[in-house]
């Protein structure tokens, strides 16, 4: 079987967004079973591409029942899911690219956790550099149908090549 490392795909509306997020979020709960953690997915796309659309469909399909906000003015979201605890980071407003690990986010990037990073290359350039994506998802909006997202699915390790697999249909 030939290792899967990029997949792209269209997600036409919301729906499909939240069931890309729900394939995402049963290989994340196998993973994380089996210990596979930390796990670190990267978002990347402007403004209104869909990045806490897939977050919160994420959450959704792993029984997070509670609202589900953009981190942009906090940096970062906790959720507790079980036993399991999954950071929502959002780096959007950083101006220098060392404030994510100043911030104290280098302990919960290393923590036995799932880690979703919106706007990583605002931390490029870091002293202390994020740790290398699982999975690097980039989404674009379509400009002839603004509900039309398009996604690309990227893996940098064996746990991100399983996160595609989940996603190929």
């Amino acid at each position: 079987m030939t290792e899967l490392l990029t997949l792209a795909m269209d997600l036409q509306d919301e729906g499909a967004t939240a069931a890309a997020a729900r394939k995402i979020a049963t290989a994340l709960l196998a993973a994380a079973a089996c210990g596979e953690l930390p796990i670190t997915i990267f978002l990347r796309g402007d403004l209104g591409a869909g990045k806490t659309t897939l977050v919160r469909g994420a959450l959704r399909a792993l029984g997070f029942e509670g609202r589900v906000k953009s981190p942009t003015y906090g940096l970062v979201e906790v959720y507790a899911i079980s036993s399991l605890n999954l950071y929502h980071f959002d780096f959007y407003r950083l101006k220098d690219p060392d404030e994510w690990h100043e911030a104290g986010f280098r302990d919960s990037v290393a923590e036995q956790a799932i880690c979703l990073i919106e706007w990583p290359e605002k931390a490029r350039g870091a002293q202390v550099p994020l740790p290398t994506p699982d999975l690097d998802i980039q989404l674009s909006t379509d400009p002839d149908n603004t509900s039309l997202r398009h996604a690309i699915f990227s893996a940098s390790s064996p746990l991100g090549q399983t996160l595609l697999q989940a996603l190929s249909p």
